[in-house]
């Protein structure tokens, strides 16, 4: 058991520099939680944004728009966690859909996925962290 949790450690840290091998600047921690919120992205994220954050016509809006993840940092964690309604503009088109919650993950989990999200979308070298997460959710508006 515990050769199997070693194991699949290495590879988890394996598999996150050969993704991350073309950002030379992304830390292993970066590219743990990576890693692990691609696996979270899967489950929760891709069916609307696309396996490569593409989105999904006018339905779905792309996760690839640097600007708007750089401007809205603080309000990610609070969209993950609990939904969006209304328009939101991005990359100067205007999408209309509202975004269910995720009310079940946690911060850790949502550290993993944004930091997934802005590091293979949007071209961040940094880790989104827990602290990070909390913080953004108890200023949630």
């Amino acid at each position: 058991m515990q050769n199997t949790i070693f194991s699949l450690t290495g590879i988890s840290i394996f598999l996150g520099m050969l993704i991350f091998s073309c950002q030379p600047n992304v830390s292993i921690e970066t590219a743990q939680y990576a890693v692990n919120g691609q696996k979270l992205y899967v489950t929760h994220c891709q069916s609307c944004h696309g396996s490569k954050g593409e989105g999904l016509g006018m339905l779905y809006p792309p996760l690839t728009d640097t600007a708007y993840l750089q401007q809205n940092k603080e309000k990610l964690a609070c969209i993950v966690k609990n939904g969006m309604t209304g328009p939101v503009e991005i990359g100067g088109k205007t999408f209309e859909g509202d975004m269910p919650g995720n009310p079940q993950l946690t911060n850790i989990d949502i550290a993993y996925i944004l930091t997934y999200i802005t590091t293979t979308f949007g071209n961040s070298t940094k880790t989104y962290t827990q602290e990070d997460v909390k913080s953004s959710l108890e200023n949630c508006l």
